[in-house]
C-alpha cells in the first residue's frame, strides 16, 4: 500500500519511521507546513535503509491537489492538527484515497466533516490509533455491559506538557457512559501514555491497564487500520468496526 502522511511531529515521527520499516508498506511523501527538511527524504532523515520516496513536501511549495496528482497514494495517515483534514479531506475523497485519521481531539463541526466525507470514501478515525488502547475499550464495554452498575474511575498518565484531558481518556468516559469527572489526570516527566480503568466492585476490583512503551504502537496501529480498510466500501469506520470480527464466536 501506498501512504502518505500529513504531520511530522513525535507521533508523526514514529508512524514514519515504522511505515519506512515495513516491506509491505512504502511511504511516499510526508506534507508539512515548513519548507525545511525539502531537500531530504524521511529514509534519510531518520538513517534508515530503504528504498521508500519518503520525500517531504510543502504546502508553500506544492498544493494538496498537485501532490495527489503527481504522486498519487492508497491511503492518507494524518497525525497533523484537529484542522488538517480541511486541507486534503475533499481532494482525498474525490480521488478515492482512504483517510486514516489519528487526530486525538476534533470539534462536532470536524467529525461532522468526517461522516460527510464518508459519504464518498473510507474514513476512519480513532482518537487513540495503538492497538492494545483499543482492545481495552472493546473489552472494558463487554465488562460494563456484564455489571452496568459497577463504579468506574479512569485514570490517565501522559509527559508532563501535554495540555487538556486525553482524547483517549474521554472516549473510554464516552464507550462507558460515565461523565468527565470521572477521569483523573496525571502529568509528570515523560510519559509517552497510560491509561488505565478501575472497575469496583463491593468485594473485588477489576483493573484494565494499557501503556504505551514507544510512539511507535502509533505507527503499528495506523497499519493495522490501514491493512483492515483495503476492501471496506465508503463509510466511516472505527477501531470497533475492524475488532469486531474477530470476537465473534
Amino acid at each position: 500500500m501506498k501512504i502518505g502522511l500529513f504531520g511530522f511531529g513525535k507521533a508523526g515521527k514514529a508512524v514514519a519511521s515504522v511505515i519506512l520499516q515495513h516491506k509491505d508498506h512504502s511511504l511516499q511523501w510526508v506534507y508539512r507546513k515548513t519548507n525545511r527538511l525539502n531537500s531530504r527524504d524521511a529514509a534519510d532523515f531518520f538513517g534508515i535503509d530503504s528504498n521508500d520516496p519518503g520525500t517531504f513536501y510543502s504546502e508553500n511549495k506544492l498544493s494538496i491537489e498537485e501532490l495527489l496528482e503527481e504522486h498519487p497514494v492508497d491511503a492518507i495517515i494524518d497525525f497533523s492538527s484537529q484542522e488538517g483534514i480541511y486541507a486534503y479531506g475533499e481532494s482525498a475523497a474525490t480521488r478515492n484515497v482512504k483517510i486514516i485519521s489519528a487526530i486525538s481531539h476534533y470539534s462536532d463541526k470536524e467529525v461532522s466533516f468526517l461522516h460527510t466525507l464518508a459519504k464518498k470514501a473510507t474514513v476512519f478515525w480513532s482518537p487513540n490509533i495503538t492497538l492494545g488502547i483499543n482492545y481495552l475499550l472493546y473489552a472494558s464495554a463487554f465488562l460494563k455491559k456484564i455489571a452496568p452498575s459497577v463504579d468506574i474511575e479512569i485514570i490517565e498518565e501522559h509527559f508532563k506538557d501535554k495540555k487538556g484531558i486525553s482524547g483517549t481518556a474521554m472516549r473510554i468516559a464516552d464507550v462507558l457512559e460515565v461523565k468527565d469527572e470521572k477521569i483523573n489526570t496525571i502529568r509528570a516527566g515523560g510519559i509517552v501514555g497510560k491509561h488505565e480503568i478501575i472497575f469496583g466492585f463491593p468485594f473485588q476490583t477489576v483493573r484494565l491497564i494499557h501503556e504505551s512503551i514507544s510512539r511507535d504502537a502509533f505507527g503499528n496501529g495506523a497499519l493495522f487500520a490501514a491493512e483492515h480498510l483495503v476492501n471496506k466500501k465508503p463509510g466511516f469506520y472505527n477501531f470497533e468496526d475492524l475488532l469486531h470480527p474477530y470476537f465473534k464466536v
